[in-house]
């Protein structure tokens, strides 16, 4: 088994989790003023990706730029990982290829510190992204766990590219957070990866 195996009934029942779902989880995070030359060049792109019309084209034009202006906003203090295999644990299906991850480490050799899971939708099917994700936020957490890290929150997304949904896990409760957020306003979807992290990496001084 690996990550994209998982349905929401078995995590539920393998991990114990439950699963809630919630409306403006994150709408009260102040909105950050983002790069001019970054949203010319995200409008340059997202009709581009749009007409090619693959997961890569997607991945490549619209998803990996907006999580490099994240991690530029935060100073470059955190990792940002594209398309790695993240083996946790083998036995309880928590392996597999992640499409993106973020870490509160700044260190690119390896991941550490692992705070945000994102999962590209297959088929546009946002629903369909959400046990992968949930599932690589569980290992996210068992790895902070073993390695001794003070984080309390994993923080989950799902995206086609043009629609992003964000999730949150604390212990065993996962949150749904049913508002979308449209790639036509990047602001707000940069605000909330943005905001989630300085709340992680307030509780983690380094």
């Amino acid at each position: 088994m690996a990550y994209s195996d998982f349905t929401l009934d078995r995590i539920t029942k393998i991990f114990g989790i439950n699963i809630e779902e919630r409306t403006n989880v994150f709408t009260a995070f102040d909105q950050l003023t983002v790069d001019a030359f970054f949203i010319k060049y995200l409008q340059n792109n997202i009709p581009l990706a749009q007409a090619i019309s693959t997961e890569k084209a997607k991945s490549e034009m619209i998803i990996a730029p907006v999580l490099i202006e994240v991690r530029r906003l935060l100073d470059n203090k955190i990792s940002l990982f594209s398309g790695i295999d993240f083996n946790v644990n083998i036995e309880q299906g928590l392996n597999g290829f992640c499409d993106f991850l973020i870490g509160l480490s700044s260190q690119q050799l390896y991941v550490t510190s692992p705070v945000i899971a994102l999962v590209e939708a297959k088929n546009d099917n946002l629903k369909q992204g959400f046990a992968q994700c949930i599932a690589e936020m569980i290992a996210a957490a068992q790895l902070n766990q073993s390695e001794g890290n003070n984080v309390e929150n994993i923080y989950g997304c799902v995206t086609n590219g043009n629609q992003w949904v964000f999730l949150q896990l604390t212990g065993n409760l996962v949150v749904v957070d049913l508002d979308e957020y449209y790639i036509n306003q990047p602001e707000k979807i940069i605000s909330v990866f943005v905001s989630l992290i300085k709340l992680e990496l307030e509780s983690n001084p380094k």
